[in-house]
């Protein structure tokens, strides 16, 4: 049960600031006055191994979370563009425990429900809009509304406790490969500031996109974080579950987003991560609905 626990301790699960920083509409371009983009979408992760501290993986009890979350962006002015992200819903699940030698049921699982950290932000363009190669700065505030601490054994979470603020620059630009195809590109830089004793994070990402008809748009990104390591490890902190401290890693993803109709679209995501350290060795799941009001 002691080494069960200890890797429980060293199990980080990509979610919350994951999506927030790459599953989304957003880059360097600002929404207009007035107008936005609204997501809702089905998140879920279940993975029996992680990356350890050492960057090698080892097992894990079967792990899950599930988020059901609400996403918007909205234009106060052309250059100001305001973020949302809300899981209302975050269940946080282990499964039962079963002997191999005996068949026996050696612990049983457990599950939390709750709402997850949300996040809240503010975009700044610093290009005019419409620039061919806009710029912009973001502000974001993670709010620590999830459970840190739950279950049975204290060791289920949908938060991590901690107050932290996400400063980045983005910078893209948009092209045409021809009448049908259209394309764009961005990257992004980001220094994540964190409170509780969690260490400061460097973060970066890179996006390519292309659209077809504008109705069908497949992205590629790929994400990265990288652990100042400022803080103590997981093990001395008091969240003790899926959110560890000292987290490292580099992530693919693949999206494709397809209009019904005018602004009306569905999409769906799959991430992983293919090198790290204290994160879930596994992919990461993501379908919604959106409305975009850009057009």
């Amino acid at each position: 049960m002691a080494q069960l626990t200890k890797i429980f301790k060293y199990t980080f699960l990509i979610s919350v600031l994951f999506s927030t920083s790459i599953s989304y509409s957003g880059g360097p371009w600002t929404q207009k006055k007035g107008e936005g983009y609204f997501k809702l979408s089905q998140y879920w992760l279940k993975y029996d191994q992680h990356y350890t501290d050492l960057g090698k993986i080892d097992p894990n009890v079967t792990t899950g979370i599930y988020n059901t979350s609400i996403y918007g962006e909205f234009g106060i002015t052309n250059r100001f563009t305001t973020t949302l992200y809300l899981p209302f819903f975050s269940r946080n699940l282990t499964n039962n425990i079963i002997s191999e030698a005996t068949g026996e049921l050696v612990e049983k699982g457990d599950a939390v429900n709750s709402i997850g950290d949300s996040d809240i932000g503010l975009k700044y363009s610093l290009t005019k809009p419409g620039a061919k190669y806009p710029v912009s700065v973001s502000l974001v505030l993670g709010i620590p509304l999830g459970k840190d601490v739950a279950g049975i054994n204290n060791n289920l979470q949908t938060g991590d406790g901690e107050f932290n603020q996400i400063l980045s620059v983005d910078a893209g630009t948009g092209f045409k490969i021809s009448e049908r195809i259209q394309s764009y590109a961005s990257v992004n830089l980001g220094f994540n500031n964190r409170s509780n004793d969690f260490s400061e994070e460097i973060r970066y990402g890179l996006e390519y996109g292309v659209g077809f008809n504008e109705k069908l748009w497949l992205i590629a990104r790929v994400f990265g974080v990288e652990s100042l390591k400022n803080g103590p490890p997981s093990s001395s902190i008091v969240s003790t579950g899926i959110f560890a401290n000292n987290t490292e890693y580099t992530s693919v993803g693949i999206e494709a987003a397809y209009y019904l109709k005018k602004r009306w679209g569905v999409s769906a995501s799959i991430t992983g991560a293919f090198r790290g350290e204290i994160i879930a060795a596994a992919p990461a799941y993501n379908v919604g609905v959106f409305f975009d009001m850009s057009k």
